[in-house]
């Protein structure tokens, strides 16, 4: 199948920020069955990120506040051009920054290094305190911001909205408007929080954090349904997939591919081949031929 002009073995794909930047590990994800991978956000400079405690499970997902940790946009490209070397394999290069002039900056340099697709996370809720409201909030920035970067882009341009927007369907209009080639949906949702109830304190160290994970499928099932309705530009769907009958259930609502995250705690790193081969199962059984028969067929009640 295809996703953005490139042909891909499979719709799945590791999301953003889930493992290190390492070229093996994304080699990795490829090997094990994912059509592609995402690198986590990169920004202009280094980041720490938050201090620890960042991530903690409860009944039903994740809740994380890592505040963007990444090596800088060098550093990041730098480990794309080992991935691609000698290897086959998309790669998805996220990027965020504080302002439309950053992310120009980011895009110019993804231009110089072999990535395949460029994305911008305009909707990381844990950085709040440093950036203020998130760009997928702010109907004049997602147009701002898409704008100018797709002037300067060389690779197709994904805009990673927010299911914290008041009306997603509208923000993904205004990406598609400006010019956004695909939309990235959904991110963690929240802030949410977890209580150590002896020690009466946030779990997190930074008290708040994005929710993933199985409870927030059904929100992303129907945000990406929507979504389909009003765009007519593909859309990487993400949010609580686990396993073969969730990534079919995520392109029937409208995803042209499946983005992996939580469930790689959940299931180890052989959750894409795990996945994709009840993918096929589910495809074999129902009589379809190929997954791009599975993109956009749920029909409401």
């Amino acid at each position: 199948m295809q996703f953005l002009g490139k042909e891909i073995p499979s719709p799945l794909t590791l999301a953003s920020g889930i493992l290190g930047i390492s070229f093996s590990s994304l080699q990795r994800i490829i090997r094990d069955g994912a059509g592609m991978v995402t690198t986590k956000s990169l920004s202009l400079e280094p980041r720490i990120g938050h201090e620890g405690p960042i991530i903690a499970e409860f009944d039903g997902g994740l809740i994380n506040s890592v505040g963007l940790t990444n090596p800088g946009i060098q550093d990041g490209l730098l480990e794309v051009e080992k991935f691609h070397k000698e290897f086959e394999g998309v790669s998805i290069v996220s990027v965020f920054g504080g302002n439309a002039a950053e992310f120009v900056r980011l895009a110019k340099a993804v231009n110089s290094s072999s990535a395949d697709l460029l994305e911008l996370n305009l909707s990381c809720p844990n950085v709040e305190d440093e950036f203020k409201r998130p760009f997928a909030l702010m109907p004049e920035k997602i147009t701002e911001i898409v704008s100018a970067v797709g002037a300067v882009s060389q690779i197709p341009v994904l805009a990673k909205l927010s299911p914290n927007a008041y009306d997603v369907a509208e923000m993904a209009t205004l990406a598609e408007a400006a010019g956004a080639d695909g939309i990235t949906m959904i991110n963690t949702l929240g802030h949410g929080m977890v209580i150590d109830a002896i020690a009466r304190r946030p779990v997190l160290r930074n008290n708040f954090g994005g929710i993933s994970g199985p409870c927030i499928k059904p929100l992303a099932l129907k945000l990406i349904h929507d979504v389909y309705q009003k765009v007519d530009i593909p859309i990487l769907g993400t949010g609580g997939v686990s396993n073969g009958l969730d990534a079919v259930e995520m392109m029937m609502a409208g995803a042209s591919a499946v983005a992996i995250g939580s469930a790689v705690y959940e299931r180890g790193l052989d959750v894409f081949r795990s996945t994709r081969l009840e993918m096929e199962a589910f495809m074999e059984t129902h009589d379809y031929a190929d997954y791009s028969d599975l993109i956009g067929l749920l029909e409401e009640n």
